[in-house]
């Protein structure tokens, strides 16, 4: 017995084609390129939408204090 893998009729095909393999590892990697940079636009869209929400909380705090600086202004001129 020998330790080569058995494939269906004897022999490996790619051993025999070396830039189909090349080809298929190009087209692999393609692939996997266009799930990364999708995944890195959605996580660039989230953080976006967390950035927007941020500067919200903060104006409206901001403003929360000015109308409670305001009305003891009122409150305490007559």
């Amino acid at each position: 017995m020998t330790d080569m893998p058995r494939f269906r009729y004897g022999y490996d095909p790619a051993a025999f084609n070396p830039q189909a393999q090349i080809e298929a590892h190009e087209r692999l990697t393609a692939l996997q390129f266009d799930g990364l940079n999708k995944r890195l636009d959605r996580i660039e869209e989230i953080i976006t939408r967390l950035e927007k929400r941020l500067w919200l909380t903060v104006y409206g705090v901001g403003a929360a204090i000015l109308a409670q600086a305001f009305t003891s202004f009122i409150t305490v001129t007559p």
